[in-house]
C-alpha cells in the first residue's frame, strides 16, 4: 500500500515537482503560495538541483524560459497579479513552443488583490495569461491529492506538446492539509534529453528555438493544428448521474469540490436526478462531458466563487441548447456544503 503522509497543499506540490523529475525552480516571493520555492529552497539542493529567487517575477520567467530551452524540467509558481507580470514571458515562451510548469496558488481580485481563495484568475488562466491568442494545458485541482498527482501530468503533457502547463488553484488548495498518497519518484536522468534541447555543441549538432510568431505562418499553424489537435486529445473531468438526469451542477477547483456533496445531499433528500461534472482540465475544456448531458435535462446550474468566468467556457460549449443558471459566490471565504445547497433549492 502506498504511503500516505499529511501535507500542506503548497508544500505537495512542491515535493510533487522533485518527485516528478523537476530540479530546477525559478521564482520570487508572493502569498499564498511561499511555501513552494520555501519547500524547494530546502529540499532541490539535497537533490542536485538548483532554487534561484529571481530579483522580480519577470526576471524568474525568464530564468524559467532558459533553463527549460535546455530540456529540463523547470518550473515556478506565484499568485495571480504576480503570473500578470510573468506574462510576457510566458507568452514568449508559448511562442517558442518550450515546455515548462507554472503554477499559480490563486488570490482575489484586481490590482494587488487580496488572500481570499477566491476564483476569479480562470480568464487568466485559461486565455493565455499574455497577449497573442496563446494557449496553456491548465489543471484545476480541487483536492491536495489531485494537486499532487496533477504535477506529473503537467510535466508529462508539456514535455508531449512541447507547451506550458498551468496548475491553477485557488489558494485554499495551497493552504489546507490533507493526506497525500505519495508516487514513486522519477529519476531525471531516466528521462531522454530532447532533440530541440540547448545542451551546447561540444558533443552533437547545433540546436535552436525558433519564435513560431516571426513570419505568420507558426502562429497558423498552432492554431490551425497544435491546439485542435491538443483540444482533441486532452479533456479530463469527473462526473456522476448524468445519464437520465433532470439537472446538471458543474464547478471546478474548490467550490467544484464542495458542490459534489452538496449535490448529493440535495438529491438524497429531494429525489431529484441531479448529473454533476467537475472539469479537472479547465482548457482544453471538457466539451465531451457536457456533451454527455441527456435531452432529458432541464437546467446547468454554475456554480464558481467569481463573476461568472468558467461560466462563459460552459454556454459557449451548450451554444444554447440547455438552460444555463449561474450562483456566484464572494467575500472572505469559500462556500459551505449548506450555502451550496441553498443554491440549489433556488434554482433547480
Amino acid at each position: 500500500m502506498a504511503k500516505k503522509v499529511l501535507m500542506k497543499g503548497n508544500e505537495a506540490v512542491a515535493e510533487a515537482a522533485i518527485r516528478a523529475g523537476c530540479r530546477y525552480f525559478f521564482g520570487y516571493p508572493i502569498t499564498p503560495q511561499n511555501e513552494i520555492p520555501e519547500y524547494l529552497s530546502r529540499e532541490l539542493p539535497n537533490y542536485g538541483g538548483r532554487f534561484i529567487q529571481a530579483e522580480s517575477e519577470v526576471a524568474a520567467i525568464n530564468m524559467l524560459y532558459g533553463g527549460a530551452a535546455t530540456g529540463k524540467r523547470c518550473m515556478t509558481s506565484s499568485s495571480s497579479c504576480g503570473i500578470s507580470l510573468k506574462a510576457e514571458g510566458m507568452s514568449y515562451i508559448a511562442a517558442s513552443e518550450v515546455p515548462c510548469v507554472v503554477v499559480d496558488m490563486s488570490r482575489m481580485g484586481p490590482g494587488i488583490g487580496d488572500l481570499t481563495p477566491t476564483q476569479s484568475s480562470y480568464r487568466q488562466a485559461t486565455r493565455g495569461a499574455g497577449h497573442g491568442g496563446y494557449r496553456s494545458i491548465v489543471f484545476c485541482p480541487g483536492t491536495v491529492q489531485e494537486a499532487f498527482d496533477m504535477m506529473f501530468d503537467a510535466f508529462e503533457l508539456a514535455e508531449e506538446h512541447k507547451i506550458v502547463s498551468y496548475v491553477y488553484a485557488d489558494g485554499l488548495i495551497g493552504q489546507v492539509m490533507e493526506p497525500v498518497e505519495m508516487r514513486e519518484s522519477i529519476d531525471p536522468a531516466s528521462l531522454p534529453t530532447p532533440s530541440w534541447a540547448l545542451t551546447g555543441v561540444k558533443d552533437r549538432k547545433q540546436a535552436n528555438h525558433v519564435h513560431s510568431g516571426i513570419d505568420g505562418t507558426g502562429f497558423e499553424r498552432l492554431n490551425k493544428e497544435k491546439y485542435p489537435q491538443i483540444e482533441e486529445k486532452v479533456q479530463q473531468w469527473k462526473e456522476s448521474n448524468i445519464e437520465d438526469c433532470e439537472y446538471v451542477v458543474t464547478g471546478f477547483g474548490t467550490v467544484g469540490r464542495i458542490a459534489e456533496v452538496a449535490v448529493k445531499k440535495y438529491a438524497e433528500e429531494t429525489g431529484k436526478k441531479i448529473g454533476y461534472i467537475r472539469p479537472l482540465i479547465a482548457w482544453p475544456f471538457p466539451k465531451k462531458a457536457f456533451a454527455k448531458i441527456p435531452e432529458t435535462c432541464q437546467k446547468v446550474l454554475v456554480i464558481e466563487a467569481n463573476n461568472g468566468q468558467m461560466l462563459e467556457d460552459v454556454e459557449i460549449t451548450l451554444k444554447g441548447k440547455f438552460e444555463v443558471a449561474f450562483e456566484p459566490t464572494w467575500g472572505s471565504n469559500m462556500p459551505t456544503v449548506e450555502q451550496v445547497v441553498e443554491m440549489l433549492k433556488r434554482q433547480l
